[in-house]
Formats: C-alpha cells, sequence, structure tokens
C-alpha cells in the first residue's frame, strides 16, 4: 500500500488532505449543532415546567379570589370580626371557667392529649362538654 500511495501525485494527496479535514469540520460542526439542539430542549422543557407550575398557582389564586370575594366568606368574617347575627340566629357564648376538662369524655369522643384546658379542646369536644358533663 505504500508503493501505491508514494505513485499517486502530488495534487491527488492533497485533495484526500482536504477531503479529510473537510469531513472533519462537518463531524465537528454536526456534533456542535446536535449539542445545541439538546441544550435547546432541555431549557425549552425546564419552561414548559415552570409555566405548568405558574399556570397552577394561577389556578389556585384565582380559586381563592373567587373564595374571598364571595358572600359566605364576607359574612364569616362579618361574624367573627364585627359580630354580625343573622335573623333567626342565636349567638351562645360558654365561658372558659364553666368548662374545666379533667380526664375523659366517654368512648364517642375519647380522650385530650396533652394539655387538660379549655382551649386544647376540639370544636365537638368543647360542644360535648358544655351538653353532657356532669361534673360542674
Amino acid at each position: 500500500m505504500a508503493i501505491r500511495f508514494q505513485q499517486t501525485s502530488s495534487s491527488a494527496k492533497l485533495v484526500i488532505v482536504a477531503l479529510l479535514f473537510l469531513v472533519s469540520y462537518l463531524l465537528f460542526t454536526l456534533t456542535s449543532s446536535v449539542y445545541k439542539s439538546h441544550q435547546l430542549d432541555v431549557h425549552i422543557s425546564n419552561f414548559e415546567a415552570e409555566n405548568a407550575r405558574i399556570e397552577e398557582e394561577i389556578r389556585t389564586k384565582s380559586d381563592e379570589l373567587g373564595y374571598y370575594n364571595s358572600d359566605a366568606y364576607i359574612e364569616k368574617i362579618a361574624k367573627q370580626n364585627l359580630g354580625l347575627v343573622n335573623p333567626g340566629e342565636e349567638v351562645i357564648i360558654i365561658p372558659n371557667d364553666i368548662l374545666d376538662v379533667e380526664s375523659s369524655y366517654g368512648d364517642n369522643v375519647g380522650t385530650v392529649s396533652g394539655s387538660n384546658s379549655y382551649e386544647s379542646l376540639n370544636n365537638p369536644q368543647r360542644w360535648w362538654k358544655f351538653f353532657f358533663d356532669t361534673k360542674r
């Protein structure tokens, strides 16, 4: 083979070397364009995930805004902060000193864990204590 290469003309050698450089350059540009395309795909998928998260956040905030503008929320806040009472409703206030928690309430409600104070009870337990506690 070495003999064959020596017999080729110098112009043919120059063409072969030029073609090798051309193929090398084309492979380099192809590889770099594939890499850039992959990077763009990664950025696009990241932006799509971010857009989906933002859309969900907007949907959640829109639902919250709808609730805060609803009549039910406005009535709830008016009852809590301004003492609103609708016609036909009665307000019952249970003083804390009447309801001292001793131990357990029975099988239906369960026991209070932790502190034995009235503030540690949940709402059903407070009502149970109000109506059915006979230790007063």
